[in-house]
């Protein structure tokens, strides 16, 4: 395929894979797609050992990184104490997460015995994240992507250094504007219906809406994301003027996915109004799949999630264990457990290999471009 992004990236398809999973990256970016790996959760020793695997298995091929620098973090300027985190954690939330696994038969002895050390969220803040960027930046990156707001300044500025394209995530037509006065090079508009952070706008809106919004900046391509797990899906996005898709959720039923057993299962079964957008996770509004977790922090009586990255300090800790004895058969933890996950997952039905979703991508993009040919010269 021929069009800007595909020239600016060196892909043949320009279908875009976030994970968390190096293989899948790999996969994808082998079978002709663009494979884009979250850095969120990585040191920069750790993220390098992914990297250098990924090197040794694409040949050259192209690939990309995620990050997350959020424009609005509790602290973010500065990193704090570790004392000072647990004082931001009031009692009541520590309460309704040991309440809300009671009620599903699991012992929360030890749930908060931890070391959240001097530096936690430091990756979210321009210390941390420059030196991600180190690590990211010693390999053949192609790509890096602000995940959540209008990427530093010191991000770009490093990128171009580099010759590297910056993207970011949009979930609203004032993030794209945002973006596009910053220098970004590709914006990915997310609508609604994806995994993960998001907003509230569908992306059948959100596409045309930004797009429009935009003329006044030049050509700057973007990718359509949210909901898209099929490659008629990838050409109606194409058809309204978007230069490519970026999705997420459809590689979490791959048989490469990092995704846990009973959660994938949980996928594979389900329908797309069987997820929520909750704050429950993260502190920001994320899609995952409804479970009872989802559902004890949306009563009327449960205390407001805490803003990023404190609830997480929440969150993680229970759905750790959550995840733990799940998988060990444990049917209370099997009710709790979610994951993040788009819409589109009630299209997601089986579980193959990402580099086969790549080319059923490809097949399913060509014929639906072939009815929309055959249309044409029918009127």
């Amino acid at each position: 395929m021929n069009n800007k992004v595909c020239s600016m990236l060196d892909i043949e398809f320009p279908l875009f894979a976030f994970s968390h999973c190096r293989d899948v990256v790999a996969a994808v970016s082998n079978a002709g797609g663009f494979g884009v790996l979250g850095c969120v959760g990585h040191t920069a020793e750790s993220l390098d050992i992914e990297l250098r695997w990924i090197d040794d298995q694409v040949n050259g091929n192209p690939y990309g990184v995620d990050l997350l620098v959020p424009t609005s973090l509790d602290s973010k300027e500065s990193a704090i104490s570790a004392a000072e985190i647990e004082a931001r954690i009031p009692p009541e939330h520590k309460a309704h997460v040991e309440s809300i696994l009671a009620q599903h038969g699991i012992d929360t002895k030890g749930l908060w015995d931890r070391d959240i050390g001097d530096h936690h969220g430091d990756n979210m803040r321009e210390m941390g994240a420059s030196v991600i960027l180190d690590a990211a930046f010693a390999h053949p990156v192609r790509m890096v992507v602000n995940a959540l707001g209008v990427p530093p300044d010191f991000m770009l500025d490093r990128a171009r250094e580099k010759g590297i394209v910056v993207g970011a995530l949009a979930g609203a037509r004032e993030h794209a504007i945002k973006h596009a006065e910053a220098g970004v090079d590709i914006i990915i508009v997310s609508g609604t219906e994806a995994g993960g952070h998001c907003g509230e706008v569908s992306t059948m809106v959100l596409v045309p809406e930004v797009l429009e919004s935009l003329k006044p900046y030049g050509d700057i391509p973007i990718l359509a994301a949210g909901g898209i797990v099929t490659g008629r899906q990838m050409a109606a996005v194409m058809a309204m003027g978007a230069a490519g898709a970026w999705c997420g959720s459809v590689w979490l039923t791959t048989a490469e996915a990092e995704t846990a057993p009973v959660v994938k299962e949980k996928m594979l079964h389900a329908n797309s109004r069987q997820t929520v957008r909750s704050r429950s996770r993260t502190g920001k509004y994320t899609r995952q799949l409804r479970s009872s977790w989802t559902d004890a922090w949306h009563q009327a009586d449960s205390p407001d999630p805490l803003p990023m990255p404190l609830q997480a300090l929440v969150s993680e800790p229970a759905l750790s264990r959550v995840s733990q004895l799940a998988e060990g058969g444990h049917n209370g933890a099997k009710q709790l457990a979610t994951y993040f996950v788009g819409q589109g997952v009630g299209l997601m039905n089986s579980t193959t290999s990402a580099r086969q979703v790549v080319y059923e991508f490809m097949e399913d993009f060509a014929n639906a471009a072939e009815r929309l040919a055959a249309t044409l010269e029918e009127a």
